[in-house]
């Protein structure tokens, strides 16, 4: 039998026949092993690994695409209401007011939670002066990220989640900042991911 024929084996041989083939073997895997490690690609047609370059870039710039890969990483490290069920959960990493402490914080909420809510839940979690309920303060307000605009409080996850031209992503990005009564939009989002 040789060693192209089904069944080969090369522990049937004695001594130093079998020797050399475990060498032979093992070099095999090695060499498999360090191509992997290297990417060094033996045979390739250029027509499709710059297809396969193009497909990923392009996937890594979807932002929804990223917020999933996001949303893995949110799960792990996320604070919030343990007592919901994990079904109605949304996960989103919160960019706190510019002169917080902490830059950001991954919080999870209730989908059906009302904007008004998820602020003062939001506000609770990261130790937030929260004085929404005084007619002259300044109101926290939970804005997108994409837009810069300050989603009303009256509304619910669930609306932003199925927006049409800007919605949230489960474990995509929001801001939580304080904002004048006349002001319903950040100008300069980019400035909290920096």
């Amino acid at each position: 039998m040789n060693r192209h024929e089904k069944g080969w084996d090369p522990w049937q041989y004695s001594g130093t026949q079998q020797t050399k083939w475990v060498c032979v073997i093992k070099y095999a895997q090695e060499t498999v092993r360090m191509i992997r490690l290297t990417g060094i690609i033996l045979f390739t047609d250029s027509k499709k690994s710059d297809e396969v370059k193009s497909k990923k870039r392009k996937g890594a710039k979807n932002s929804e695409t990223a917020a999933k890969v996001a949303l893995m990483k949110l799960k792990m490290h996320a604070c919030g209401d343990k007592s919901l069920p994990q079904t109605e959960r949304i996960y989103f990493q919160v960019f706190l007011p510019k002169g917080s402490k902490e830059k950001s914080k991954p919080m999870f909420f209730c989908s059906k939670w009302s904007i008004g809510k998820v602020v003062d839940f939001a506000a609770s979690l990261a130790s937030l002066k929260n004085d929404n309920n005084k007619s002259t303060s300044q109101k926290l307000r939970l804005c997108h990220t994409a837009s810069g605009e300050a989603l009303p409080f009256e509304h619910t996850l669930e609306t932003w989640l199925s927006d049409k031209d800007y919605p949230l992503y489960n474990g995509g990005n929001i801001i939580l900042e304080y904002l004048d009564n006349d002001v319903l939009v950040i100008e300069d989002t980019e400035s909290y991911f920096s």
